[in-house]
């Protein structure tokens, strides 16, 4: 036999606990769940890997003894109340609980089929005497917990002496029988479920927030082209575009570059303009063209390039070089899918119009009257 326990523990709303879960959170599940389908309602054990234990005395102090044993031990005269009921622990670690605070001691038991034994003496006298026991005054009710090795078996009231576990086993006896394991592992499959839901939910929220407020087409959010950057500009314009065919996608795409480019005041740079003629028949971009880092080094090598800088629009670069802003576009209006051409072109030609971009979109709009009427128009 060893003794695990001896000496006081503080109870509230007379009851204290035995956990051996993994996940110890602090849940009470209360008298009910703890005692349903039993004969006894002062060792709750209905909730797997978890016991349920009710004291006379309301709050304060009782006297408490915790004892593991190999063998079933003899019981003791001396105990008014003893219930029994089968126990297996969820993990190695069991714990004794008091209400709303750490553990009070350790078990060491195996995870696996124990009897517990719970035996009580004054509980009446506990509830009678709260006062004097929260004034200082010496426990008047002590309990023993006794826990061996065991097959499952059901619970059973040993002795029954006091009002108080009269009280508690009329209770338990009017409770529904708890829930069958299928129906528990049924109940947590639709608390994953739920739980994902809820999760893929604020996920979506989340999503559409980054999203100005609703989400785009699967298309657009998969992509991953420069939709996003389109978002605190226009959001409007943005599933216009998505909404329109593939011809008009292609076609704003190279309006958008010619457009970025005439800003820019590229549009007649010797090395450009093939690049532009190329486009609008649909061909593959020349040299350099064909390589994004010869492009660059050939536009800062260029002396004719001019150089100016633009008022961002909010949420894009802070106050960029319009003519870097302005290559970009004449790049995307190439990529293979319509759909991202359009988009990123269109947002490099926003950039590079700066501030002055809702002239742009109105424009866009005028040019193909698919993506909605002029905002600007009177």
């Amino acid at each position: 036999m060893r003794t695990v326990y001896s000496g006081e523990l503080h109870v509230s709303y007379g009851q204290f606990y035995v956990d051996s879960r993994s996940r110890r959170d602090g849940d009470d599940p209360g008298p009910s769940p703890a005692c349903a389908g039993q004969a006894n309602g002062l060792c709750g054990a209905a909730v797997p890997g978890r016991l349920f234990l009710v004291t006379g005395l309301h709050t304060g102090r009782v006297g408490l003894t915790v004892e593991v044993h190999g063998a079933p031990p003899p019981l003791d005269d001396g105990w008014e109340d003893v219930v029994e009921a089968s126990f297996q622990p969820a993990s190695a670690s069991t714990v004794v609980l008091p209400w709303g605070d750490g553990p009070l001691c350790a078990l060491d038991l195996l995870p696996v089929d124990h009897r517990v034994r719970y035996c009580g003496r004054g509980m009446d006298r506990g509830r009678q005497e709260e006062l004097a026991v929260l004034e200082g005054g010496a426990p008047v009710d002590h309990y023993l917990l006794q826990f061996w090795p065991a097959p499952p078996a059901e619970d059973l009231v040993v002795r029954q002496t006091s009002r108080s576990a009269a009280h508690w086993h009329r209770h338990a006896r009017g409770l529904p029988p708890p829930p069958t394991p299928e129906q528990r592992a049924a109940a947590e499959r639709r608390r994953r479920e739920e739980r994902r839901a809820a999760e893929q939910a604020a996920r979506e929220r989340t999503e559409a927030l980054s999203w100005g407020g609703r989400l785009p087409s699967r298309r657009v959010r998969e992509a991953g082209c420069n939709a996003r950057g389109l978002v605190p500009l226009d959001r409007d314009l943005l599933d216009a575009v998505d909404a329109a065919c593939p011809a008009t996608q292609r076609g704003l795409a190279r309006w958008a570059a010619h457009r970025a480019l005439t800003v820019a005041g590229l549009d007649d740079v010797d090395w450009i303009t093939p690049a532009l003629a190329a486009l609008d028949r649909g061909e593959s971009l020349p040299a350099p063209f064909d390589d994004p880092q010869r492009v660059w080094d050939r536009f800062f090598a260029d002396d004719r390039i001019p150089h100016t800088l633009v008022d961002s629009p909010a949420g894009c670069h802070d106050n960029p070089l319009r003519q870097a802003m302005a290559m970009p576009a004449l790049l995307a209006a190439a990529e293979p899918d319509p759909l991202c051409a359009a988009l990123d072109a269109l947002f490099a030609a926003a950039v590079t119009y700066g501030t002055d971009y809702p002239t742009l979109f109105a424009q866009a709009r005028r040019q193909f009257p698919t993506l909605g009427p002029d905002r600007q128009a009177p």
